[in-house]
């Protein structure tokens, strides 16, 4: 005997409210950009039912809802996202062995992000407050204080070719020894509702973000570096937005920084989102990057090879969009920034021009270009997880 018990009509009913969320989009211009919506739409559906699914305040577990399958929030390419949800009052032990990233931080969230407002960070520290032992693994508790919602763990990476992830684990030591709960009706009623608001949650709240931060700044400027909205204690970050025709280039110039672990640049789309960082070159470290004589590494954002046709080292493919988000990021800094001394400046300058703005830079041949690409996809490869 079959029943329909319409556990799924709630997410039915989202993914249809979404769809036309994407499709009507305020910001998409070209074909191509309601295709691109359109996956950015499976990431929203798969990270939502994996945070309804995977979800058990009684069993914690990291998962990693953000990847190269599942952009949001202008997702850091050089990062792995962690997350597990908390319960106010609980006790819990986290465990791992730290790996060479360049950085790994621990942030405590109340409340969630939404299209009215960001959620607030209670407690936020990187591995250099934690005790590692010589074989590099860790512990530490941590009982969750009033309005804790989310423990966030970012593991960042400079050095994409060398750099190595680390393990992490949570626990409940007053239930790590108990059986899961049997499953009920009313049980899966709530996560197939909780997948449901998250999936049209997060939309609303990726297509609100950006006003609050990045559009408010005048096109084709970035801010001075500053304390990264809900962010880390110790990263900032400089924000802005681009717009730019085919015949033109954007040279971004910022001072290598040597007093922190990890200082990278992206370039991101209207979906608010990481592009494609995989096979194509939409983001640098300073690892990656070249830095000139005068200690300046200068991006420079283009949709065409920008150096007389040819590709350079420093080059951050559009990929076809014409506007989109910007992002610098510093982390694991021993002292903090000044826009004099280490903020970018920025060049709007005719494609044809970048040879004469970029003096120390030599051309690379397509077969150059080609194996950073090559290392690019097995860095990722090595590196993710979906």
């Amino acid at each position: 005997m079959s029943e329909s018990l319409d556990l799924t009509k709630p997410l039915q009913d989202a993914i249809a409210e979404a769809e036309e969320l994407i499709a009507n989009a305020p910001f998409i211009r070209t074909d191509a950009d309601r295709l691109e919506g359109y996956d950015y739409l499976a990431g929203r559906i798969r990270m939502a039912m994996q945070t309804a699914f995977d979800y058990d305040l009684d069993r914690p577990i990291f998962i990693n809802p953000t990847h190269q399958f599942s952009r949001q929030g202008l997702d850091n390419p050089d990062a792995i996202y962690f997350h597990a949800n908390l319960r106010e009052g609980v006790t819990y032990v986290i465990r791992g062995r730290r790996g060479t990233s360049a950085d790994l931080s621990f942030q405590v969230m109340g409340g969630a992000y939404s299209a009215d407002s960001a959620a607030t960070s209670l407690m936020a520290f990187d591995d250099r407050e934690l005790e590692v032992a010589e074989d590099g693994t860790f512990e530490f508790t941590y009982t969750a204080e009033p309005g804790a919602k989310t423990l966030i763990v970012r593991e960042v990476f400079c050095d994409w070719d060398t750099e190595e992830r680390g393990t992490i684990t949570i626990e409940r030591p007053d239930t790590v020894d108990q059986p899961a709960r049997a499953l009920t009706r009313e049980t899966l009623t709530k996560k197939y509702e909780v997948a449901a608001r998250s999936l049209t949650g997060s939309i609303l709240t990726w297509f609100e973000f950006p006003k609050w931060f990045q559009y408010k700044e005048p096109v084709n400027t970035l801010t001075p570096p500053q304390s990264t909205p809900g962010g880390l204690a110790s990263q900032r970050s400089s924000i802005g937005h681009y717009e730019l025709t085919e015949d033109q280039a954007m040279i971004v110039s910022v001072p290598r920084c040597d007093d922190c672990t990890y200082q990278a640049a992206q370039i991101g789309s209207d979906w608010y989102a990481s592009t494609d960082y995989e096979t194509h070159q939409t983001s640098l470290t300073k690892a990656q990057a070249e830095t000139d004589p005068d200690g300046v590494i200068r991006f420079v954002v283009a949709e065409t090879p920008p150096y007389d046709g040819k590709p350079v080292a420093n080059w951050l493919e559009t990929t076809g969009h014409r506007t989109g988000s910007m992002m610098l990021r510093w982390q694991q800094l021993s002292r903090d920034l000044t826009q004099d001394a280490d903020g970018p400046t920025i060049q709007v300058v005719a494609l044809a021009d970048v040879p004469q703005h970029l003096p120390h830079t030599t051309p690379l041949t397509t077969e150059e270009y080609a194996a950073r690409i090559a290392a690019r996809q097995r860095s990722v490869a090595r590196r993710m997880i979906s």
